[in-house]
C-alpha cells in the first residue's frame, strides 16, 4: 500500500533511521493490480512492529530520484521483508514495483517507520481490524504477527473492497479463521452470483454485527482511503467506541 503517510510520520523513529540496500528474493501477483515484494536488506534493524511502513527510494540511471511510503506486509518474526503494491495507472512508481522489477532487482528503503499505528501481541485486545482495499496491508501485518506468535487475541477483521478480485491475500484470509481471527467482507461495486456477503459500503449496523461490544474496550485499527477512513471512525464512535481505542491510517493518491 502506499500512502502520505500522514499519521505514520508523526509517530516515533527508531535510530539508526538510514537508506539501506534491499534485494528482490521472491515476487508474487496478489490481485490484477497488485504484488507483493519480498526483500532481502542486510542488517534490517529487529525493533519492527506490524503496521509500520518503509519509505522507498528509486533512482534512474541520470540520478532522478523519486521516494514513496509502502507499509510492511510481513510480521517482525518472517524471514525477509514483504511489501504490497497496488500499481496507480498515472503513478511514477507503482508501475516499476508492479510490473517490471525482477527477482534480483535491488533499491533502497528506510525504516521501520511509525510507533502510532501498530500492534504487538502484549497489547493484547480485542482486536477489530477495519480495511479498505489496499488498507489491508498493515492489517494483515498484525495478523501475520498473532498468527506467527500463536496468538489467542479475539480478533476481527472487516475488509470493504470493490469485488472479490480486489481482496488481497485471499488464501491466506480463507484459512483465517481456523486460527481464530473472524473475517467478514463486504463488496461495493461487484459481487459475483452466489456471493452471500455483504453488499454495501461499511455501515453502523455492519460494524455492530462484526462486534465485539465497545464496552469491552476493543482496540481498532481501521486504515484505507482518507473517507473511508473518516467515515468508520465516525461510525465507530458514535457507537459508542472510545475515540483513543480507535487508530486510524489513511491514505490518498501520491503520484504513485
Amino acid at each position: 500500500m502506499e500512502r502520505t503517510a500522514v499519521l505514520g510520520r508523526l509517530g516515533r523513529r527508531r535510530a539508526p533511521l538510514t537508506w539501506r540496500l534491499g534485494t528482490v528474493t521472491a515476487l508474487r501477483d496478489e490481485t490484477r493490480h497488485a504484488r507483493t515484494l519480498v526483500l532481502d536488506v542486510p542488517d534490517w534493524p529487529q525493533d519492527q512492529l506490524a503496521g509500520m511502513h518503509v519509505d522507498v527510494r528509486l533512482t534512474a540511471d541520470d540520478g532522478y530520484q523519486a521516494e514513496r511510503s509502502y507499509s510492511i506486509a510481513s510480521a517482525p518474526e518472517d524471514t525477509g521483508l514483504a511489501l504490497t503494491v497496488e500499481r496507480i495507472d498515472d503513478g511514477e512508481v507503482s508501475p516499476y514495483l508492479t510490473e517490471e522489477v525482477q527477482v534480483g532487482d535491488g533499491f533502497e528503503l528506510r525504516g521501520p517507520i511509525g510507533g502510532y499505528f501498530t500492534w504487538h501481541i502484549s497489547d493484547g485486545g480485542p482486536l477489530v481490524l477495519v480495511a479498505g482495499g489496499s488498507g489491508l496491508v498493515p492489517l494483515m501485518a498484525m495478523i501475520r504477527h498473532r498468527m506467527r506468535e500463536a496468538s489467542e487475541v479475539d480478533t476481527r477483521l472487516l475488509l470493504s473492497s470493490r469485488s472479490w478480485a480486489d481482496v488481497l491475500y485471499q488464501q491466506e484470509l480463507a484459512a483465517a479463521p481456523d486460527q481464530g481471527v473472524a473475517t467478514y467482507f463486504t463488496l461495493t461495486r461487484h459481487s459475483d452470483p452466489g456471493w452471500t456477503g455483504w453488499t454495501r459500503r461499511v455501515d453502523a449496523e455492519m460494524l455492530s454485527e462484526v462486534g465485539p461490544d465497545p464496552a469491552q474496550r476493543p482496540l481498532v485499527y481501521v486504515c484505507g482511503p482518507t473517507p473511508f477512513v473518516e467515515g468508520v471512525a465516525g461510525l465507530l464512535v458514535d457507537l459508542g467506541h472510545e475515540a483513543g481505542q480507535v487508530h486510524t491510517e489513511r491514505f490518498g493518491p501520491t503520484g504513485g
